[in-house]
């Protein structure tokens, strides 16, 4: 993998409550936003956004297991401020809701299996 995309994909990372702009991240990279865009899908086969999506799909899956945070506050814990387009992006990625997935998790006998991996996109 090119280095360049694995410094952007460790940038992103590092704080994926905190949306990068775009722009901010190419000019680090010592790339354009175009050549980002093109080098990073090529990479990884997810745009920016999707990856970045992904990681907050998976820093709030990990919320609800190891927190009793609310639904409002762990989407504003991973930086998502609309709740309905968090439980939206939530359900869509793992098949359940957030709530649902919290119930489910910490259930005695959930059943192997139910959960899927996030999907994005």
């Amino acid at each position: 993998m090119d280095r360049r995309i694995q410094k952007a994909i460790a940038l992103v990372g590092k704080s994926p409550r905190r949306a990068l702009p775009l722009s901010e991240l190419a000019s680090s990279l010592n790339l354009s936003v175009s050549r980002l865009r093109l080098l990073f899908k090529a990479a990884t086969g997810l745009s920016l956004t999707q990856y970045l999506k992904l990681l907050r799909m998976q820093e709030a899956k990990s919320l609800l297991e190891t927190t009793f945070l609310n639904v409002k506050q762990i989407a504003a814990r991973i930086g998502i401020k609309d709740v309905s387009h968090f439980v939206r992006d939530f359900k869509k990625a793992y098949g359940m809701s957030p709530k649902q997935y919290r119930e489910w998790y910490h259930s005695a006998s959930r059943p192997a299996g139910r959960i899927r991996n996030a999907r994005i996109g």
